[in-house]
């Protein structure tokens, strides 16, 4: 008989998410929508809907108790920064953020997910 210890609300540590898949989700999820495309402002709102509809249905293929949140920002490289912010208060051990900055040559992409337990 495994013996799973309880986390917090019930929770298992199996049932925990694990930042370094979610990094490699959103890494593939980029990759899939983007390629090795140059910026292309045309392009942007179909970049942004799929890095997000792709990022969603990994998470949702994991079959956890979680609720998903993401944001992704998209800008082209021209000399500017791009500086973001978020704060959070939630339960530490079961909720959790991560952000994935990704760029090429000419844009930086930046997608944020939060996973909320359930």
């Amino acid at each position: 008989m495994h013996d799973e210890s309880l986390v917090e609300g019930g929770l298992t540590e199996d049932d925990l998410i694990d930042d370094a898949e979610v990094d490699t989700m959103v890494r593939e999820a980029i990759l899939a929508a983007v390629g090795d495309s140059q910026f292309l402002h045309a392009k942007i709102d179909a970049w942004s809907g799929n890095i997000v509809e792709g990022c969603l249905k990994r998470l949702a293929a994991l079959n956890k108790p979680f609720k998903y949140v993401l944001t992704c920002n998209l800008t082209q490289k021209a000399g500017a920064g791009l500086h973001a912010a978020s704060c959070t208060r939630w339960g530490d051990k079961t909720d959790g953020k991560l952000s994935v900055q990704w760029e090429n040559q000419t844009m930086t992409i930046l997608v944020t997910v939060y996973w909320l337990a359930i």
